[in-house]
């Protein structure tokens, strides 16, 4: 489980530039990376609610120092697809031009680093240690799309709604002596969305999960899991 949900007070350029290097770039070559880094690299705060902005015709990652977003795929007639969540150190692709126009949107103050995907993806191949981290990143938020398109295929609501719980806790949960505490940065609306269901199906099988005895919350964003076994159970883990 990990505990690196931040929303914290502005950070500065350095400070955000010093964070990315520590998470991607251990290596010996770091300092020459992060000067390479510094002509690419365009640090912003952006408040809760508001679009991180990445350049509309080309790939980019965004490297969240703090806080929490979420990838919004816009299809025609306004219909919108949240894609995945992000929470600080990790580093989102954006792409560009697709089949689909897609947003970065902050749920909270973030801090973040914004970076052409080419130029950034030149500098790490002057650097294997850099360029595994990235390569290790990307397999992994496929490995996770993956196992959402077996959710929202072939699973239930409950199902779907316990699968997502599991992931927040390995992502962003609090160890709690075998149980966890999660504190949601997403709104019940934006999970339905995420997931395929409506807020009404949202809110109805967090109730279930509760007479179950697999899930407590209090207010809108505390979730607390007391049997994390069962519940990855319920979402049909093998």
């Amino acid at each position: 489980m990990s505990n690196r949900l931040k929303s914290a007070p502005a950070v500065s350029r350095t400070q955000i530039l010093a964070e990315f290097v520590r998470d991607y770039l251990p290596g010996a070559r770091a300092d020459v990376a992060a000067g390479e880094l510094g002509h690419i690299a365009l640090p912003m705060r952006v408040a809760g609610g508001r679009t991180i902005t990445t350049d509309r015709t080309s790939n980019a990652f965004v490297y969240l120092a703090s806080g929490a977003t979420k990838l919004i795929a816009k299809a025609s007639n306004g219909r919108e697809q949240i894609v995945a969540f992000h929470f600080a150190g990790e580093l989102v692709s954006v792409p560009g031009k697709s089949c689909h126009s897609y947003n970065l949107a902050a749920l909270v103050d973030c801090d973040a680093l914004t970076m052409p995907a080419d130029e950034l993806l030149a500098i790490a191949r002057g650097d294997p240690d850099f360029l595994e981290t990235l390569l290790q990143n990307t397999i992994g938020a496929l490995h996770r799309c993956r196992d959402k398109a077996v959710g929202l295929g072939r699973k239930n609501a409950q199902e779907r709604l316990a699968d997502f719980l599991v992931g927040m806790a390995m992502r962003i949960g609090q160890d709690q002596e075998g149980a966890c505490l999660i504190n949601l940065p997403m709104s019940r609306r934006d999970v339905g969305d995420s997931l395929g269901l409506t807020i009404e199906t949202i809110s109805r099988q967090f109730g279930e999960l509760r007479e179950l005895g697999l899930v407590k919350t209090a207010g809108r964003s505390q979730v607390f899991l007391p049997d994390i076994a069962g519940l990855r159970n319920l979402a049909g883990y093998i």
